[in-house]
């Protein structure tokens, strides 16, 4: 059995491990790195650490932790409400605002774990408050980042063109920009129809506690009723509450007060963004000494916080990934591109690479996937009977997609930043959702982008 073959079936224990026995998924892929880094691709320990994440592992202790903070002293309170006012109370509406902006950020400029550890600790506190699907919420934040993430001027897409500029291949910027767009915007409307968006679109908007408007609905409907409305026959005593309003236990708060705290923490988000966005600086570095300074001055808050730091996830995702990061080192991603790209159908080769693309991204580096991938396309492609165009926009829809994956960063940072909720659950769920994204949209992409011969 040859050591590549061998670190692909030791990945494949490590989840039936895992699943069957619930020991964390990061532990036994330490020690899996471990014993194949050193026993099977003769290893050092610099050699086995040298796939340890360490920009993400501060990425998902800063800003867990910096949000911690925010929920602990009614930040994030005083966010969710504005974001209620903002579409007048239609919580339906708030995935689809979450979706844009992080759409957004990452077409204006910025890397796409860095919008979405901006955003997604708000987006999942709404979630929690408001009874919102977790897994739809943070689907719709990851989609959104990715439905941005090749535009001419986004990261994603300057190095994609760029790859494709070097190996002199046909490309369109528009093109890849659009196939990313309406890919991830399908996705996700297929998500919100599946995953609870109909029932929050029924529900219709909610309304502050202590209104008029609650006080006076509220009383009476068309079912109850006093004096000769009582019986069910109708009266006057009987109204019926406006059906686009409902009025819950859960509507919207009141106001949180804007504290000295509260001010200070919304400051640290802006200047956050202004810090990843602006000047280019690193989110997790930027939050967690954001966090520090805020924890100096308000230390009650900070015990509170440091125990909300996501320890669980940071394990399981630092170990995946420096297990991932050894099968690099050994050469057993390379060797898999390569055999596929030897097989003399063009077609087939293509939809494979695909695959390829989409499972190792689902634990790797994205843009890392597609340099690989797109230079083991270049000999098929001079053959003429693939579409450039459509290849390189199939391969770059299908390497990115599947960052909804727990362990994937921006999958990470969505499980680590939710709130109030069963963690090893909400792994499972985007686990299994990460795995239908990679068994389908690689197969649709490919059929809708390549078999037509674009480019």
């Amino acid at each position: 059995m040859s050591p590549e073959l061998l670190s692909v079936l030791v990945l494949a224990v490590v989840f039936v491990i895992a699943t069957t026995r619930s020991v964390n998924m990061g532990a036994l892929a330490f020690a899996a790195a471990f014993g194949v880094g050193t026993l099977v691709a003769d290893l050092d320990a610099d050699g086995v650490f040298a796939g340890f994440p360490g920009d993400l592992f501060v990425v998902l202790v800063g800003v867990t932790y910096l949000f911690a903070l925010a929920r602990a002293n009614g930040t994030t309170d005083w966010l969710v409400h504005a974001a209620v006012r903002a579409v007048r109370g239609r919580v339906a509406l708030i995935p689809w605002v979450m979706f844009a902006l992080t759409g957004a950020l990452t077409a204006i400029g910025a890397v796409s774990p860095a919008a979405v550890a901006i955003v997604a600790p708000i987006a999942l506190s709404f979630a929690s408050r408001y009874g919102i699907s977790p897994l739809l919420m943070g689907a719709m934040v990851v989609h959104g980042a990715q439905a941005g993430g090749f535009s001419p001027i986004s990261i994603y897409g300057s190095i994609v063109n760029g790859i494709v500029e070097r190996e002199k291949l046909p490309g369109s910027e528009i093109t890849l920009f659009l196939a990313s767009l309406l890919a991830n915007l399908v996705i996700a409307t297929v998500v919100f129809a599946v995953c609870g968006g109909p029932k929050l679109w029924r529900q219709g908007a909610v309304v502050e506690t202590g209104t008029a408007a609650a006080k006076g609905d509220a009383g009476t409907d068309s079912d109850s009723g006093s004096g000769a409305g009582g019986s069910g026959t109708g009266g006057a005593g009987t109204r019926t509450a406006p059906a686009a309003t409902v009025t819950r236990t859960d509507a919207v708060p009141a106001a949180v007060p804007l504290t000295a705290p509260v001010v200070a923490t919304l400051v640290c988000l802006v200047a956050l963004v202004v810090a990843v966005l602006g000047f280019d600086l690193d989110a997790g570095l930027t939050a967690i000494t954001l966090a520090v300074v805020l924890s100096t001055v308000w230390p009650d808050d900070s015990r509170r916080a440091v125990t909300e730091i996501a320890w669980p996830t940071v394990l399981l995702i630092c170990g995946v990934l420096t297990y991932v990061g050894v099968l690099d080192e050994m050469g057993t991603i390379t060797w898999a591109g390569e055999g596929v790209g030897g097989i003399g159908v063009p077609l087939l080769a293509a939809v494979l690479l695909c695959y390829i693309g989409a499972i190792v991204s689902a634990f790797a580096s994205s843009v890392g996937i597609m340099g690989a991938l797109i230079p083991l396309a270049v000999p098929f492609l001079a053959q003429g009977e693939i579409g450039a165009v459509g290849m390189v926009a199939a391969l770059a829809v299908s390497a990115t997609v599947v960052d909804v994956s727990p362990f994937s960063t921006n999958g990470a940072l969505v499980l680590a930043a939710a709130p109030d909720v069963d963690r090893e659950r909400f792994f499972r769920q985007l686990m299994a959702y990460g795995g239908i994204v990679v068994a389908a949209v690689p197969a649709v992409v490919w059929l809708v982008m390549v078999v037509p011969g674009w480019g």
